[in-house]
């Protein structure tokens, strides 16, 4: 028995599951799902800048700017999520296609 290589097993993920868990907790998790670690850790990493820029640029903001920096932050984040979660589509398209 041998043991199945990387696009072997992306290929054999369920394409919406991947893309449905990129999408709704976010931040990478359908990469988790296809085990693809080299995307969840960028994807990480771009979340964690967001949110860091977010807290370094709100600091000597006043209150009436708080909801419209919220809103920024949230947009960026659904952003992030509809981009990995097209991406981890057109990437499980591409190897099952290369596969057969």
């Amino acid at each position: 028995m041998t043991t199945p290589n990387r696009d072997q097993v992306l290929a054999a993920s369920a394409g919406w599951v991947a893309v449905l868990l990129n999408v709704v907790p976010g931040l990478g998790a359908g990469y988790l799902y296809q085990r693809r670690w080299r995307a969840y850790w960028i994807t990480s990493a771009v979340a964690t800048a967001w949110f860091v820029a977010g807290a370094v640029l709100a600091q000597d903001a006043d209150a009436a700017a708080e909801a419209q920096n919220q809103l920024v932050g949230l947009i960026g984040l659904l952003v992030l999520a509809g981009v990995t979660a097209t991406e981890a589509g057109l990437r499980l398209k591409q190897v099952r296609q290369s596969l057969s």
